[in-house]
């Protein structure tokens, strides 16, 4: 994990609902499943939406990013 992604997931940190708020809002796609199966991980948030989209680590970030700051 490079440290980008390090900064983005401790900023999700204790914020699990607000994150997946904003993950359903931004790609109806996911699933409920695919948010159990993170299980609280941000890491692994971001591993699914990749599979399920095909977007790049970098654009989802870039998406999570959005509005947050």
């Amino acid at each position: 994990m490079n440290d980008t992604q390090n900064g983005n997931a401790k900023k999700w940190e204790g914020r699990w609902d607000q994150l997946v708020g904003k993950v359903t809002a931004t790609w109806g796609a996911v699933t409920n499943d695919m948010i159990k199966e993170a299980n609280g991980n941000y890491q692994v948030l971001v591993g699914k939406i990749k599979e399920k989209t095909g977007e790049t680590m970098e654009e989802i970030e870039n998406k999570l990013e959005r509005d947050e700051n």
